[in-house]
């Protein structure tokens, strides 16, 4: 089991790593060796997700995710294997913990007397500015 917080792990056997050639770094191996890691990860089927969270995870993750609800993660960055296991893994985590924690609801506010009288003072300069700019016809 893999943590992710208190009282989120999942199963390592939900995750889906294959194994594809990288367009990063890698020297005279980029075209011989599968460095690059695609990881999926079903969001939908995982029993181990909360319903609120992998509400958030689905909303979150955008085009990462597929029509069937698959999570699905490209680690390219290194030039080995291992280490684009483990950035892949760590990229689930995170995105999972940012899913995990509740969003704060937004309290309205009003506006203060005086951030009001100063918009008021602030459009009347604007107005008399703008008056004083435009030609009248003299009254001859």
């Amino acid at each position: 089991m893999i943590r992710v917080t208190a009282s989120i792990a999942i199963d390592e056997s939900e995750i889906i790593e294959s194994f594809i050639r990288g367009a990063g770094p890698g020297g005279q191996n980029v075209n011989k060796v599968a460095t690059a890691v695609q990881l999926r990860f079903d969001v939908r089927r995982s029993p181990n997700l909360p319903s609120e969270v992998r509400a958030r995870l689905e909303s979150q993750a955008g085009r990462q995710l597929t029509r069937d609800g698959v999570l699905v993660l490209t680690a390219r960055r290194h030039r080995t294997q291992e280490a684009n296991r483990r950035d892949a893994l760590e990229r689930l985590i995170a995105m999972i913990q940012r899913a995990a924690v509740p969003p704060v609801p937004r309290r309205p506010t009003r506006p203060t007397a005086g951030s009001r009288r100063r918009r008021l003072e602030t459009k009347r300069r604007r107005s008399t500015a703008k008056r004083l700019r435009s030609s009248r016809p003299s009254e001859e």
